[in-house]
């Protein structure tokens, strides 16, 4: 039998923030709080580079923001709901980050979400794609 997080890395797309998450996206989680200060935001979009080295991230981190490859960060430590201060810098809402890390246009993901989320079926497990 599987750990219960063993069981949610077999749904697709899913990676749950937990403890290990958590202590492993700890200083890239930081770096997004950050940005809720208005000073910090004009120095990060001033130089992304420079900012992104007062925090003691890794190399992969940092590159996952400057690309803003939100799947890449989340499954770096990022939690979704610190990394939203990045696009909320970037001048976008939630909603087009969801539309970006699923590969749905923005319409079309508004669209799916207001018909009530994607389909279960084939959402459910990486090695039972039946479900």
């Amino acid at each position: 039998m599987n750990t219960y997080n063993e069981a949610f890395r077999d749904i697709p797309g899913t990676t749950v923030f937990d403890a290990t998450q958590s202590r492993l996206g700890y200083h890239l989680n930081m770096f997004c709080m950050s940005l809720m200060k208005d000073e910090n935001r004009k120095a990060f979009r001033a130089d992304e580079s420079g900012y992104l080295r007062h925090f003691p991230m890794t190399d992969a981190q940092r590159q996952a923001v400057i690309d803003r490859d939100y799947n890449r960060m989340i499954s770096l430590g990022g939690n979704i709901y610190f990394l939203a201060k990045i696009g909320a810098t970037d001048g976008f809402s939630f909603q087009n980050l969801a539309s970006k890390m699923t590969g749905v246009p923005e319409e079309d993901y508004r669209a799916m979400m207001i018909a009530g989320g994607r389909p279960p079926k084939g959402n459910r497990s990486k090695t039972d794609p039946a479900r």
